[in-house]
């Protein structure tokens, strides 16, 4: 019988496809304030700094591709029923073939207006004087800091009926997404990838750590779970 395994990616899983993460050492975004960038406050002081920022970003994610760790999870598919929860905003894991994916902090190619619901695919250039068919002004369809996480329901209802979690390129530090792992019932085996896995190992009954970068190590649990598979 197919099992139900659900995958917390975080920015590690993009990183080895050339995307940079979030934020390096010093707590910056591509040399600015992630508050400049990702906060409500920093769209209404500079609303242009804002889109040119992103505009950057969107530009970045039209010249890399999925890897070996996106293509893994694919092949996931084939056995068992798989829901991605991803921090990510690109759309490297569609690009790859996965088929349910979840994005928590929105999505890099697609703008939302901000007078009404409408949300729009979007891979050109975002800019004043954009707007909805209402008349409305577009924002990048990014979740940003000290807003509200949409599909944050739909992610701990895919959590709480996993019976496999797997944990790849995320430092489990950024709420509300690292909550997530509160949902999972006790007895669900966990495998946590990542370098420098941050983790209590105490705190899982069923924890598997696997201290590889995502190319090395998603292949390995997806080989293992299609191996153990009816």
């Amino acid at each position: 019988m197919k099992k139900n395994v659900v995958i917390l990616t975080g920015a590690g899983i993009s990183a080895e496809s050339g995307l940079k993460t979030f934020r390096d050492a010093e707590g910056l975004w591509e040399g600015h304030d992630v508050m400049e960038v990702a906060s409500p406050q920093g769209f209404a002081n500079n609303p242009a700094l804002v889109f040119d920022f992103y505009n950057q970003r969107r530009q970045q994610l039209s010249e890399v591709s999925p890897n070996i760790a996106h293509y893994s999870l694919v092949e996931l598919e084939q056995k068992h029923k798989v829901t991605i929860i991803t921090q990510n905003v690109d759309n490297l894991h569609e690009r790859a073939g996965s088929t349910n994916v979840l994005h928590l902090h929105g999505e890099l190619l697609k703008v939302r207006s901000m007078g009404s619901d409408q949300v729009i695919d979007w891979t050109k250039d975002l800019n004043l004087g954009d707007f909805c068919e209402e008349g409305y002004q577009l924002r990048p369809h990014i979740v940003w800091f000290g807003e509200d996480v949409p599909m944050m329901t739909r992610a701990v209802e895919a959590t709480s009926m996993a019976d496999v979690l797997i944990i790849v390129g995320t430092s489990m530090q950024v709420y509300p997404a690292a909550s997530l792992i509160n949902f999972i019932a006790v007895d669900t085996p966990v495998y946590f990838i990542d370098p420098r896995p941050s983790i209590d190992e105490d705190s899982l009954k069923h924890l598997t750590l696997i201290s590889k970068n995502a190319t090395n190590g998603v292949p390995i649990v997806v080989a293992d779970l299609i191996d153990k598979a009816p």
